[in-house]
């Protein structure tokens, strides 16, 4: 039998990481010294080390080989378990890979203007919202403004408390010269009842959304837009529903200027 010492030496795994392996039962040594609580191996147990060091290499969780080495599992059953192992190593490569190409397009972009790019798109989940909302047909983008004055005023009427600043959905899938399909909707707290123009409901989550801060007045935002579908179509995204803006900052305050509104533009995306 082995001293813990020198079976880390052989095996090349630390003392610590033994004891380790002991406490959550993944490799007991065959002896614990009654009086000087010493740790005892044998060299077949290197075996079983080895298939606990190989699984781990290949990046399963150390709960995910106590189940392949400590239990009877099936042929079929541990067959499954590399199945969703390799799923995840895939899925890790494709999103280091599209790191990866956006290193190298910033990169190129520094490298042909000598300056970071003005406006940076993220990709991230947008929760569901409570919210209080309008929705109408408006002759125009800009008459969004009827909406402001149709919602506010009733949700103030109300008490009911804001949790967070409007947002604008867009329900059209393109580009509307006039007749367009708006919903306003605020964040709310606690209770309040609908009314036939008024509805109370959740914002629905996105999955993905493509998202782009355009700082600004409200005239310039479409060339944001156009940067946001750019991004997208050249990275191998597709519009996945209404698009929606998060108004951050904007003339709710008196004397803002329209050069410091701050628009949150989100985009609902999908691979292709």
């Amino acid at each position: 039998m082995l001293k813990i010492g020198d079976f880390s030496l052989l095996s090349r795994v630390t003392v610590k990481t033994l004891r380790y392996y002991d406490e959550i039962g993944l490799l007991k040594p065959v002896k614990v010294d009654p009086f000087t609580s010493y740790r005892y191996y044998s060299v077949e147990q290197l075996t079983r080390l080895n298939r606990i060091l190989v699984l781990k290499n290949l990046g399963l969780s150390l709960e995910e080989i106590s189940r392949m080495v400590n239990y009877d599992l099936t042929t079929e059953h541990i067959r499954q378990l590399l199945h969703v192992k390799q799923s995840e190593i895939r899925q890790r490569l494709e999103d280091e890979q599209g790191r990866l190409e956006q290193v190298e397009k910033w990169l190129r972009q520094i490298e042909k203007e000598g300056i970071m790019p003005k406006q940076d798109v993220i990709v991230k989940k947008i929760e569901a919202h409570k919210v209080a909302s309008v929705r109408d047909v408006v002759p125009t983008y800009h008459d969004i403004e009827r909406l402001f004055d149709e919602l506010y005023p009733h949700l103030m009427g109300e008490n009911v408390q804001i949790a967070g600043p409007p947002i604008a959905v867009y329900h059209d899938m393109e580009y509307m010269e006039k007749d367009v399909d708006i919903e306003l909707a605020v964040p709310i707290a606690g209770s309040l009842p609908a009314t036939d123009r008024v509805k109370v409901g959740d914002l629905p989550v996105v999955e993905q959304a493509a998202c782009m801060i355009h700082q600004g007045p409200y005239e310039t935002i479409g060339e944001s837009y156009k940067a946001l579908m750019a991004w997208a179509e050249a990275n191998g995204y597709y519009v996945a529903g209404p698009d929606r803006e998060i108004y951050l900052k904007g003339p709710e305050e008196e004397g803002r200027s329209p050069e410091d509104y701050i628009t949150e533009l989100q985009l609902p995306v999908d691979k292709k």
